[in-house]
């Protein structure tokens, strides 16, 4: 992942649980952000050219032993820092104060009279709503810094030192219980940074198409797509940049959805001024995954399975010196855990399961891009919304949808669960209300009763969420009378599935794909 072209705001991430949040709210207002390590070099945020830097929250606490730290060059870098709730302790106990074990935790909402003017709170009323989650406070405050508001609780709320351009709060701008986050965030982008907002989707299409050319050169480019909104964006964007130097490849792995594979050639031979290779692998994978019952395994096996067709399709169209993937900001995120105290939750196809021998350079155009950002710059390269607005589909496809082994049969019944349930959702008006819809079939069979007769067959699981990025989500209330009907639907028309459940579990705790 290279650094952006223009300035941004560089966030150094201590494992909040909002970080994601913070890089969004400010590239909902048009400037740049970029997550990197709460240990990243100076020279190697100096690379991302920040106006400013903004220092994340975060579980530990500066008291504990081994709490994460930051190398204090940021604050000679020339630009205005803040931090936020842990990022507040640290400027305090790197500054020469000094943070102390709160008599009460303050978590969730409160109210904070702000004491002085402040850049930071320009045009917010004395008093406003806030979300706060610490149980940490700054006891004595570095030198230079002043109280610019307290909470309820009588604790330090905000503190800077305008000298010196940092500023420090206790709260959470970031998350939507805040009353005046928004305004905040805004307030430290543009008058405290200066920033100029031109993040935006032809800005970023320009810099790509630039930098793509640029990287290639003469050479041609193997494109995998998959008919999703990342890979048809990403293929979109390359074919704009390198027009017939680029070869897309659509491979049928045997786990697509109902009518799926006839439904991308025709979107993509529309959209696409080169010729699109269809590949007919699914033979190949579905031998290679039968039997396998792990998760990670699964994923692995379909990551390099991939690989070897493109490899393939290099010997045959090629040479090629490029690959080209629809990689998104938080498959990165998840997959390589390279920011913050946080765990890897589980590898991408086109992440995580890439050999260590790939012989291909790769190219992710959409590496920095959150979700509704890829949907914004494909409309901006002209594609339909049918298309743009399309939910979500994982790279392993329905082998993460079936919980164990991965036979034709399962695969069979599970396309159908999933058509019925998805053409619902549109012809109720319902779909575009939800982040993700799909089904999952379960490798359990349950007691029924159709008729006279008693039936003993498979379970499925109907999953919908609503989100911002899909790095939380939460589950969606369908309506009642809606679920009942796809439930009806489901079983009197797919023989094999006699029980249909709904989750109503969000991510966190749950992911929102089952495997």
């Amino acid at each position: 992942m290279e650094a952006w072209g223009g300035e941004s705001i560089v966030i150094l991430d201590f494992g909040s649980q909002y970080t994601q949040l913070i890089a969004r709210r400010i590239r909902e207002q048009k400037v740049f952000s970029v997550i990197l390590p709460p240990r990243a070099t100076i020279a190697e945020i100096r690379e991302q050219r920040p106006a400013g830097v903004i220092l994340s929250g975060g579980p530990a606490s500066v008291t504990d032993r081994g709490a994460p730290t930051l190398d204090t060059g940021v604050f000679s870098l020339g630009v205005p820092v803040l931090g936020i709730c842990y990022g507040l302790h640290l400027i305090t106990v790197t500054g020469g104060g000094e943070v102390e074990k709160a008599d009460r935790r303050e978590y969730g909402h409160t109210v904070i009279a702000v004491e002085r003017e402040s850049d930071l709170f320009h045009e917010t009323p004395a008093e406003q709503r806030v979300w706060m989650s610490h149980g940490d406070r700054a006891k004595k405050l570095p030198d230079g810094f002043s109280v610019t508001a307290t909470s309820a609780e009588g604790v330090p709320a905000a503190m800077e030192n305008p000298a010196k351009r940092v500023f420090a709060l206790q709260f959470h701008p970031e998350v939507y219980h805040t009353a005046y986050g928004a305004e905040i965030i805004h307030n430290f982008l543009f008058r405290v940074c200066r920033c100029k907002p031109n993040w935006n989707s032809g800005s970023f299409v320009d810099r790509e198409v630039e930098k793509i050319r640029n990287l290639v050169g003469g050479d041609r480019v193997l494109c995998a797509v998959s008919g999703g909104v990342d890979s048809s964006v990403m293929a979109c964007l390359v074919d704009r940049a390198i027009g017939k130097q680029l070869v897309p490849v659509f491979v049928d792995n045997g786990l697509l959805r109902l009518h799926e594979a006839e439904e991308v050639k025709e979107l993509l031979s529309q959209h696409l001024t080169t010729d699109l290779v269809f590949v007919d692998a699914s033979e190949m994978f579905l031998g290679r995954l039968e039997g396998v019952v792990d998760a990670e395994k699964k994923r692995k096996i379909i990551g390099a399975s991939f690989i070897d067709v493109f490899e393939e399709q290099s010997r045959i169209h090629g040479p090629f010196a490029f690959l080209a993937q629809g990689t998104l900001y938080p498959d990165v995120i998840e997959s390589r855990s390279t920011v913050g105290p946080s765990a890897t939750i589980k590898s991408h196809h086109n992440v995580g399961g890439l050999p260590d021998t790939l012989n291909f350079k790769l190219i992710e155009p959409l590496d920095l891009l959150f979700k509704d950002e890829v949907r914004e710059v494909g409309r901006y390269l002209g594609l339909p919304d049918r298309s743009v607005k399309r939910h979500p589909f994982p790279g392993p496809g329905l082998a993460v949808r079936i919980p164990g082994a991965v036979t034709r049969e399962d695969l069979d019944l599970l396309r159908r669960v999933d058509r019925i349930f998805i053409d619902a959702l549109l012809r109720e008006g319902l779909y575009d209300s939800v982040w993700q819809a799909f089904a999952v079939l379960l490798p359990v069979r349950s007691v029924g009763v159709m008729g006279d007769e008693r039936t003993y067959q498979r379970s499925a699981v109907l999953r919908a969420v609503t989100s911002l990025d899909g790095m939380t989500a939460d589950w969606a209330r369908l309506p009642y009378e809606f679920l009942q009907q796809v439930s009806t639907d489901v079983i009197n028309k797919v023989h094999g599935v006699n029980r249909v459940v709904y989750d109503i579990s969000s991510k966190p705790p749950s992911t929102i794909e089952w495997e």
